[in-house]
């Protein structure tokens, strides 16, 4: 009897620690040269992209990089250590694959999401958008969203003067530091 009341017990103490929620948000912050942009990511939806992201962050990767890629009533382009939109690595040092789940959707402004050369080619470099954008559903890993709070800095940066062709700002927007809020 006492070992069927202790096996009752430890059980219930399983399912209660089980059941308690731990704060699963991590915000990335990305100060930029229009001010600091505060990003909620998403582990549980696309837990390798998170991975990647953030130990960028931590490795300082971004610190310094542009926005090489600034297209109005579109989204703004960063984490290309080249500036050109052609380079960057994951920190596997090659491409990984999608991650994609059917209810999360470019339903929104301020959604964070891998920037990519085709199906399963994800590396360093990710975009926020400006507008809604659902033709990119099942094209582009999501990760995130801007918090509003933050999102007219995203907006400040969508306005500047860009180059045509290339939409590259013509004055440097850069991200001065990334780092994870503890």
């Amino acid at each position: 009897m006492k070992n069927i009341f202790v096996g009752i017990l430890l059980s219930f103490v399983i399912v209660v620690a089980g059941c308690s929620k731990k704060n699963d948000t991590i915000v990335v912050s990305l100060e930029t040269t229009q001010g600091k942009i505060d990003i909620k990511l998403l582990p549980k939806v696309a837990p390798k992209t998170v991975e990647n992201f953030t130990k960028l962050v931590t490795q300082g990767y971004y610190d310094g990089l542009i926005f090489h890629r600034v297209i109005k009533n579109f989204m703004i382009q960063s984490g290309d250590p080249t500036g050109t939109g052609a380079g960057g690595d994951s920190i596997w040092g090659k491409p990984f694959e999608d991650e994609f789940k059917e209810n999360v959707v470019f339903d929104k402004t301020g959604v964070l999401a891998m920037a990519n050369r085709g199906p399963n080619t994800n590396g360093s470099q990710f975009f926020i958008t400006t507008v809604n954008t659902p033709w990119l559903n099942g094209r582009h890993t999501i990760f995130g969203y801007v918090t509003k709070e933050s999102y007219d800095v995203v907006k400040k940066i969508e306005a500047v003067q860009t180059s045509k062709p290339g939409d590259r700002p013509i004055v440097e927007q850069k991200i001065i530091k990334a780092y994870i809020n503890k």
